[in-house]
């Protein structure tokens, strides 16, 4: 298990479905609760008996690391996760979810969420679309899966940022410092979130990006240093040699800033 690789982790307790129902139709929640035997909700997305009560601790995990400034290892991931559907592996919008927790829970007013994943988070921007009190800010390869996130996709609150494939190191902190950085501390929020994917490595089979182990750590350190409160959770990353250090690099970079 990826946990292996972190001895300090510790179980957190599942969302609730109020949380859950902030960011998604009652309905759609409601036909996930009630899956019963294996079925696919899309091409990409299986679920079985046990995905409610997984996605409800993948989103759980994702308040805890926000409660507690930690980074959540939760899966199934969540970025691709429409109001009304699940898409792309994915069930609940975790970053999502915990955004609006921290919102209701702890009175948080503004919430930044960075996306860093090589693909699109499409299901985070639709929840967020017409909320001036959430910036999302997208980094990833285009145009690739899920086909959004277009150089003219954008609102006051929306940021994507296309890259190209081959992209690395350079061209990713260049674009953090020069777009990212401005954008979130023009918003100053009093939260961010990370959804962090490691699929853009040089080594994940499913994209065509060239960032590093290196490049992660000083991703995570940058962002540290650009609002208050930074929370984490796992989104991509499928070389699973690979992914226990790229989330330990990005472990040890946002506690660098600390």
């Amino acid at each position: 298990m990826l946990q292996d690789a972190f001895p300090g982790w510790r179980e957190a307790a599942p969302a609730s479905v109020e949380a859950i129902v902030r960011c998604h139709d009652q309905a759609y929640v409601e036909l996930v609760r009630a899956v019963d035997a294996p079925r696919w909700l899309d091409a990409d997305t299986l679920v079985s008996e046990s995905t409610f009560e997984a996605a409800l601790l993948s989103a759980g995990a994702t308040i805890d690391a926000v409660r507690s400034g930690g980074f959540a290892l939760g899966r199934p991931p969540g970025h691709h996760a429409l109001p009304e559907r699940a898409m792309g592996f994915c069930i609940f919008g975790n970053a999502a979810v915990a955004a609006r927790w921290a919102q209701a829970e702890l009175g948080l007013r503004r919430v930044a969420i960075l996306d860093w994943d090589v693909h699109h988070g499409n299901g985070t921007q639709e929840i967020f679309w017409s909320d001036e009190t959430v910036l999302f800010v997208s980094l990833h390869q285009w145009p690739f899966y899920p086909g959004t996130g277009g150089p003219t996709d954008q609102t006051d609150t929306i940021l994507n940022i296309p890259m190209s494939a081959g992209s690395g190191d350079e061209e990713y902190l260049h674009a953090f410092d020069h777009t990212v950085a401005p954008a979130v501390e023009r918003f100053a929020p009093d939260l961010l979130i990370v959804s962090a994917g490691f699929d853009a490595h040089e080594a994940d089979p499913l994209a065509g990006m060239r960032v590093t182990t290196d490049g992660f750590r000083e991703l995570a350190r940058r962002t540290s240093s650009i609002a208050p409160r930074v929370a984490a959770v796992l989104e991509g990353g499928y070389n699973l040699e690979t992914l226990p250090s790229l989330v330990g690099a990005a472990v040890e970079g946002f506690d660098s800033a600390i």
